[in-house]
């Protein structure tokens, strides 16, 4: 899939929340606003070479089992959820989206039946 194909005019408009899609070989294929100002504009380019070896063993496992990685971190004083998880094409894996949301210091959790 060419990455021009993929828009998200919603997602520009988001500013506490990167959004970045990418193919099964780890080619950038999308980046919200808020993604290219905390990354930089990587776009067309392959996203494995900054990550470490751990990181790019998670990334190819999400691909391959088609699997989710959820977890948050703190960087730069900003918390944040980040929510990794396979995107379809033809009903197979097409690669991954990033969803790195900044998360307040301290939120309610419901349990809601």
């Amino acid at each position: 899939m060419n990455f021009s194909e993929i828009r998200c005019p919603w997602g520009d408009t988001l500013k506490t929340c990167a959004i970045t899609v990418c193919d099964r070989e780890g080619i950038v294929l999308y980046q919200n606003n808020r993604s290219v100002e905390v990354n930089g504009d990587v776009s067309g380019r392959s996203m494995l070479p900054c990550h470490s070896e751990r990181s790019r063993q998670i990334i190819e496992r999400l691909i391959t089992n088609a699997e989710n990685n959820v977890y948050t971190i703190e960087k730069r004083g900003l918390r944040k959820m980040i929510y990794q998880t396979p995107w379809y094409a033809e009903g197979k894996v097409a690669g991954l989206v990033e969803f790195s949301l900044e998360i307040p210091e301290s939120m309610p959790h419901y349990v809601r039946e």
